[in-house]
């Protein structure tokens, strides 16, 4: 893919990246457990959304089952919008404006801004955050470690993770918004089928 020489934020952008390679460079015992967040976090975040959905269903809050239920889906919203986003703007990646840069996962030729990783993490923690306050705390500390990884490991400048975050948590709670009438009313007439376990656990109505 033809990419544009411009980074996001100028030079602004490129001393931010440099400040936290260099910390990447004297912090070689963090390299391991940083890479392997960076390219296999997604695996907590789909933890994430099943958890809080178990949680929810156990609760009997038709709302937050709702919100649970239509997590995943805000998730995969977000990273389609961002691929529009990614496209427009083709930012290169920060080793290919600074090829001396330590870089500790595989090199990508997609553009980088926004981050596609940080959209994902940031749209779960939002959509958690909507379904189970405690958990979705967690999901937004969990959200910013992942952003803050992928400056670390080289594969992104520091306001491509930011955006990411910002974009997929803005386009999960305006989907949810948008689509929780029709969702809430399928969610409540499942509860009154013999696909009610799916929804919630309790006997009675909620």
């Amino acid at each position: 893919m033809l990419q544009s020489s411009t980074v996001v934020g100028g030079q602004l952008q490129r001393d931010w990246f440099g400040s936290v390679n260099h910390v990447a460079r004297v912090t070689p015992w963090l390299h391991t457990p940083a890479r392997i967040y960076a390219e296999y976090g997604v695996v907590v975040f789909a933890a994430l959304l099943l958890a809080a959905w178990l949680l929810t269903r156990r609760t009997g809050d038709l709302r937050r089952v709702t919100a649970a239920l239509w997590a995943p889906v805000g998730v995969l919203i977000a990273i389609w919008v961002n691929q529009f986003l990614v496209a427009s703007v083709a930012e290169p990646r920060p080793y290919t404006v600074m090829p001396h840069a330590l870089v500790l996962v595989s090199r990508s030729t997609d553009p980088s801004f926004p981050s596609d990783h940080a959209v994902m993490a940031g749209a779960v923690a939002a959509g958690v955050l909507l379904a189970h306050r405690k958990l979705g705390l967690v999901a937004v500390c969990l959200a910013v470690l992942m952003a803050a990884t992928r400056v670390y490991v080289g594969a992104h400048f520091p306001l491509d993770v930011v955006a990411g975050l910002a974009v997929g948590a803005i386009v999960a709670l305006a989907s949810y918004a948008v689509a929780r009438p029709l969702v809430t009313r399928a969610v409540v007439s499942l509860s009154r089928t013999r696909v009610r376990p799916l929804v919630t656990t309790l006997p009675g109505g909620a």
